[in-house]
């Protein structure tokens, strides 16, 4: 695993994997399904590991907490760079933060708390998680009640962020007065699209965001890394022919749950055995929605493997 601090370069060099967690029936941390999701994504390129939403951190214990992650560092390449989440809470944060305090991941994110907080009380928060883990963490935005702009901006003058993942839903992309302020007071350097594949292209290009997140890069890595290529050189008809490939699975995703749906995708492309999904979160169980799912999951994967044939074809000319 990756040890070094955090970098421009290090945010930018990859999309940031939001993975699912896999289980086994007794909910106890599946070794080997996690690992073969981890190779599938490494194969791909991609060197970022994100444990948050999707791997349902949010309902993680104190307890379990040190063997989880532990786990989950011990099956990545020497290169690779995992990112686990903690919070959302204060109490369990600053726990957590105790016990990755001693470790060697470079930085955390803080998963976003709606209530019961205010924005005054998450900046303080935030910053007293910070200080306890005694590294810069990553700051997380899905709503704007949540931090304001100029909280963010004190965060980072104060060396207490590394990142900041910016994943507030907006029908317009390109359209995102909070989005302007929060750039204008940060920048935009470390600053990452964090919904995937959708907003990404208007994120990049019109704001100049370095990178962003994503959940069916677990299906399709290589699409993913090309994307982020095509973006980081300015292809954005390119990139946007790439992201077509993606919205069948991110529409099943907007639709009936972003988080269970990406757990049975990478089961049903059959990349890993993902089980059973952590309470309070259950798996997908309408055969409708299970039958749609595995067509997105399944042409998703084959279209990354038809885009590794086309390019190991192309650099054999």
């Amino acid at each position: 695993m990756k040890r070094t601090a955090v970098t421009k370069a290090d945010l930018e060099s990859s999309v940031l994997a939001v993975p699912p967690l896999a289980r086994n029936e007794d909910l106890s941390i599946n070794v080997e399904a996690n690992r073969r999701l981890i190779r599938h994504l490494e194969g791909g390129g991609v060197r970022t590991i994100m444990y948050g939403g999707n791997a349902n951190f949010y309902s993680l214990g104190v307890f379990d907490y040190a063997r989880t992650v532990e786990t989950i560092a011990g099956l990545v390449a020497d290169d690779t760079w995992v990112i686990p989440s903690i919070g959302p809470d204060f109490g369990k944060a600053m726990d957590q933060a105790s016990i990755l305090k001693d470790m060697a991941f470079p930085t955390c994110m803080v998963l976003p708390l709606s209530f019961p907080a205010t924005t005054t009380g998450a900046a303080r928060g935030i910053a007293k998680i910070a200080e306890r883990f005694g590294k810069p963490v990553i700051a997380y935005l899905k709503a704007e009640s949540y931090l304001k702009p100029e909280d963010v901006a004190s965060l980072a003058r104060g060396g207490l962020l590394c990142g900041i993942k910016y994943a507030i839903v907006r029908g317009d992309p390109r359209s995102d007065a909070y989005l302007d302020r929060l750039v204008e007071l940060v920048g935009a350097d470390h600053v990452i699209s964090g919904i995937g594949e959708r907003p990404a292209i208007d994120h990049m290009r019109y704001f100049g965001l370095k990178g962003f997140t994503s959940g069916s890069v677990c299906v399709a890595p290589r699409l993913a890394m090309s994307l982020l290529s095509a973006l980081k050189g300015g292809g954005y008809e390119e990139a946007q022919a790439i992201r077509e490939a993606f919205l069948p699975l991110e529409d099943l995703r907007d639709a009936f749950s972003p988080m269970r749906v990406l757990h049975e995708a990478v089961t049903l492309a059959g990349i890993a055995e993902m089980g059973p999904m952590l309470p309070m979160l259950s798996n997908i169980d309408s055969p409708a929605q299970v039958s749609a799912i595995r067509a997105a999951a399944l042409r998703l994967r084959e279209r990354d493997t038809e885009f590794m044939n086309e390019k190991v074809a192309f650099q054999a000319r």
